[in-house]
C-alpha cells in the first residue's frame, strides 16, 4: 500500500488520542483556573468515544500507515478503566509503539505495572519544577513535587522506559529552574525534555515575551555540562536530540516557536468526542463519530480520513505571526500536547 501523504508529501504515521477533556490539575498555561472553574461544562460521556470507537479508530489509522500511538488528554488516567483501552490498541497488528503522557499524579505503582501488562510501552511525564512551591502554583491545585517524582519511579519500575520527563519553561515562571532539573535527572536513565512554551488555544495569555527559547536554554546546560547532538530516531521527531559528553544520559529540546518542525510533522489527533484535527493549533476538527455513529463502514471511513490528511497543508508554527497567533485555537486539553 503507498504511504499515505498531505499536500506537503507528509506521511501519516503518529496518532495522538485524548481520551478524556478533564484533568485533575489546572496549570496556568493550559487549563488556567479563572477560566476552567468549578462551573466549566467539560463534555457529557454520551459523547465521549467509547473504548470500542476509539479501538475502531486506531485500526483504521494503522491500516493507512500510523505505527505510533500516543494516549493524552487532558489527564488519560481520569478515565475509568484505561488499561482496558492500552490492551485493545496494543494488540492492533503495525502498531510498534503505544506511549501515554501523564501529569503523573495517579500513577501509582499498581497502576504502572497493570498499564505495562496491558501492553504501554513507555510513559511521559509532566514536571515543570523541582520546587514544591513553585510547582504547586503551576499546576494550580497544590499538588506535591514529591508524587510526580515518586510516580517517574514507579514507571520505571513497571518497565514504561524510558521514562521522559517533560517541563515546559516560561519565562519568569520557572526558567531559573533549568539547571536544577537538568542536575536532578543526569544519570538517572530518564530523558528531560524542554519545551517551550506555546500559543496552544486561546485561554493561557500566551506572549511572545514569556518564551525561553530552546538556543538559550541549550547555552545553559551546554556550558555546565558538555552536550553534543544525537541523529534523531526518525525525521519527524520533533524533539532534538543531545547527550552529555561524560555518558551521564540525554535531554531533548522541543522548540515549535523558535524552530518549528511544520514541514515533517506525521501527527494526526483525535479529541475525545471523536473530532480529527490536523494541528495542534487548528482552528476546526473533521466529525470522525458521525461516521462511527452513523453505520458507515471501516472502508468507507478511511476514505474519509484519505481524503482529510491528503488535503492538509496546516504549518501553523512556520507561518506563526501576530495575525495567526491570535486566531481562536483548539485549547490543549481537548487533543494534548
Amino acid at each position: 500500500m503507498a504511504t499515505l501523504q498531505d499536500r506537503l508529501g507528509r506521511s501519516m504515521q503518529d496518532l495522538r488520542i485524548s481520551v478524556t477533556d478533564r484533568c485533575n490539575f489546572r496549570c496556568v498555561y493550559c487549563m488556567p483556573k479563572e477560566v476552567f472553574g468549578p462551573s466549566f461544562a467539560f463534555l457529557p460521556r454520551r459523547e465521549l468515544l467509547t473504548f470500542e470507537e476509539i479501538a475502531r479508530v486506531a485500526k483504521i489509522f494503522a491500516e493507512l500507515g500510523v505505527r505510533k500511538i500516543r494516549l493524552t488528554g487532558g489527564e488519560p488516567l481520569v478515565r475509568k478503566d484505561i488499561d482496558t483501552l492500552v490492551q485493545e490498541l496494543a494488540s492492533i497488528p503495525g502498531i510498534d509503539d503505544l506511549a501515554m503522557t501523564t501529569n503523573g499524579s495517579l500513577l501509582t505503582a499498581e497502576r504502572a505495572q497493570k498499564l505495562r501488562s496491558a501492553g504501554l510501552k513507555r510513559v511521559t511525564v509532566s514536571l515543570d519544577s523541582l520546587d514544591d512551591a513553585k510547582f504547586r502554583a503551576l499546576n494550580d491545585v497544590g499538588f506535591p513535587v514529591a508524587r510526580v517524582l515518586e510516580a517517574i519511579h514507579n514507571a520505571a519500575q513497571a518497565g514504561l522506559t524510558p521514562v521522559k520527563v517533560n517541563m515546559v519553561v516560561k519565562r519568569g515562571a520557572n526558567d531559573e529552574d533549568i539547571l536544577v532539573m537538568a542536575e536532578h535527572f543526569r544519570g538517572t536513565g530518564h530523558i528531560l525534555r524542554f519545551i517551550e512554551y506555546m500559543d496552544v488555544g486561546t485561554a493561557n495569555g500566551w506572549r511572545l515575551d514569556d518564551v525561553v527559547q530552546n538556543s538559550k536554554i541549550l547555552e545553559q546546560i551546554n556550558a555546565r555540562w558538555p552536550l553534543e547532538p544525537v541523529a534523531p530516531a526518525r525525521p519527524s521527531d520533533v524533539a532534538r536530540r543531545f547527550r552529555y559528553t561524560d555518558g551521564a544520559g540525554e535531554i531533548g529540546l522541543i522548540a515549535s516557536v523558535s524552530q518549528p518542525f511544520c514541514r515533517d510533522c506525521s501527527r494526526a489527533r483525535l479529541s475525545p468526542d471523536g473530532q480529527l484535527f490536523l494541528c495542534l493549533f487548528a482552528q476546526k476538527g473533521y466529525d470522525l463519530r458521525h461516521w462511527l455513529r452513523s453505520g458507515a463502514s471501516d472502508d468507507e471511513i478511511e476514505e474519509v480520513v484519505r481524503h482529510i490528511w491528503s488535503g492538509r497543508d496546516v504549518r501553523y508554527s512556520e507561518v506563526r505571526s501576530e495575525k495567526t497567533s491570535g486566531m481562536p485555537k483548539v485549547e490543549m486539553f481537548r487533543i494534548g500536547g
